[in-house]
């Protein structure tokens, strides 16, 4: 029962419910979904979270509709697969928020029709610029942050949905009255993504050139400079960074 452990220098590792930078690993068969043998290795690895969460977010948690407006916080690996996502279901505008111009700039390339970066003196005129004061239909929110979440719950159109993917480490306080109407608030649990049912529909868009997500890949290293990726990671230069295990 739990998850397993593993021990490196005789201290545990967490390695979390499958494994985690593991060479090996063993893995239950129900945890698996196969990839056809000529498909993009490099690519495939994206399926084990960013694209199957960022999709799924927008397929089932959010359900956009064709023509909502999308407003998302945070445009890391997985805001980039989200906006990509919103994109593929005709919504706009699609806005980003991030503290980085550099990744409003790779957003755009993703479908992101308008970017606004956190230095902003006032968000929420900005924001009410480009959708109107009545908030946008749907809010992703992808840091974590308290004050963030707040905010993002506050430019949430009043029969909107605002959905967490970051997990706050602090409690937030909302205005929960309209909850009670039509606003609704949740949080996503993997995108509510099913696997072997989506993974197979997204290699068929890749393969008939539907999608393409090799540019969401910004840098790859090996597996002994994972400290290096990390920090890059850290310093919010990066998109996607591919470990390379072999």
């Amino acid at each position: 029962s739990g998850v397993p452990k593993y021990l490196w220098n005789g201290k545990q590792i967490n390695a979390g419910w499958i494994t985690t930078f593991n060479e090996k690993a063993i893995v239950s068969e129900n945890r698996l979904t196969v990839i056809p043998k000529d498909f993009d290795m490099r690519t495939a690895a994206l399926f084990g979270c960013a694209v199957t969460t960022g999709f799924g977010v927008i397929n089932n948690d959010a359900q956009v509709k064709i023509g909502q407006s999308v407003l998302i916080f945070g445009v890391g690996g997985l805001g980039l697969n989200i906006t990509y996502a919103a994109s593929m279901v005709s919504a706009y505008p699609i806005i980003g928020v991030d503290l980085h111009e550099h990744k409003i700039n790779l957003g755009k390339k993703f479908g992101l029709t308008h970017g606004i970066t956190l230095k902003s003196n006032n968000l929420e005129n900005e924001v009410y610029n480009i959708i109107g004061v009545k908030g946008a239909d749907v809010v992703i929110e992808t840091t974590g942050i308290s004050k963030v979440i707040e905010q993002a719950y506050q430019l949430t159109a009043s029969d909107g949905k605002t959905i967490l993917v970051g997990v706050p480490r602090e409690k937030i306080s909302i205005y929960s009255l309209p909850l009670f109407f039509n606003k609704k608030l949740t949080g996503s649990h993997g995108g509510d993504s099913i696997p072997d049912q989506d993974i197979p529909r997204y290699i068929r868009l890749i393969n008939h050139n539907k999608m393409s997500l090799k540019n969401i890949i910004t840098h790859e290293f090996d597996l002994v400079e994972i400290n290096k990726a990390i920090d890059l990671f850290r310093s919010g230069k990066a998109g996607r960074i591919i470990i390379k295990m072999n």
